[in-house]
């Protein structure tokens, strides 16, 4: 079984991802913000359009909803805590279930910290794991919602898949996030090396996005609260995960570089 992944730019740094099922002919869209560019991608292959997957309720994640409904009769799926913030909600999912895409089934996080209801779905044949706004590549969504525990458990969450989960996120802030990271984790060889690799990507115009979770679990300040390193940056060597996540996170709210 095959899921091809097809990943579109929109607005300033938004990632809108079409999941075709080969098998089957069944094609999503996750988080479209815009319709136009899914419209014009799917006519240029040939595609229908059979669903959307909404991550989580904000305008850059939903904004085409509708209008895609009308133009392709897709059913729209998004998360269950947000159902009264998805426009034109089909079907509500939560943590546990599960979802098909033709043959290919992705199994559904509930993933809180940057809004209250937030979900992930995760294609474990694949290897992709949409993840909107929760994992960024070397970074994480601001707690708009909800609060640093509840974030780093669902961070926590995420980590366990295995290494060569293909991060599918929702915004090309990698740069930025690298800027962050170094500052607060300066002694991680593997971080340094990313950074370099990344500036050069994007000196080029070239997407950082996917990551994989190996390297988020080796580089990615917010999943690694317990690396010694980050803990003397911060001067928080005998506090808490969470304690080490909350300071990561609001050194990166007011971060300029």
């Amino acid at each position: 079984m095959t899921l091809d992944i097809v990943q579109i730019p929109v607005l300033n740094d938004n990632y809108v991802y079409l999941l075709h099922d080969t098998a089957s002919g069944a094609t999503a869209v996750v988080d479209p913000a815009v319709p136009e560019p899914v419209l014009a991608e799917v006519q240029h292959r040939g595609w229908g359009l059979n669903f959307i997957l909404n991550t989580h309720h904000h305008p850059d994640h939903v904004g085409g909803n509708l209008v895609l409904r009308e133009a392709t009769g897709c059913a729209i799926i998004g998360p269950r805590a947000e159902a009264q913030r998805i426009p034109g909600i089909a079907t509500q999912l939560g943590d546990g279930d599960s979802f098909s895409l033709g043959d290919s089934k992705a199994l559904v996080f509930d993933v809180p910290g940057h809004t209250a209801g937030h979900i992930a779905y995760w294609f474990s044949t694949a290897e992709a794991l949409f993840c909107g706004d929760t994992l960024f590549a070397l970074g994480c969504g601001r707690l708009f919602e909800g609060s640093p525990a509840q974030m780093w458990a669902s961070l926590s969450k995420l980590a366990t898949l295995p290494d060569a989960t293909r991060v599918y996120c929702a915004h090309e802030y990698t740069e930025s996030n690298a800027r962050f990271a170094v500052t607060v984790e300066p002694g991680n060889a593997d971080l340094l090396a990313r950074h370099a690799a990344i500036k050069a990507l994007r000196a080029e115009g070239k997407p950082t996005v996917p990551s994989t979770l190996g390297e988020e679990r080796a580089t990615n300040p917010f999943l690694r609260p317990m690396s010694p390193n980050l803990r003397a940056t911060l001067g928080l060597e005998g506090a808490d995960d969470v304690a080490v996540f909350a300071e990561t996170r609001k050194r990166k709210d007011s971060f300029r570089a």
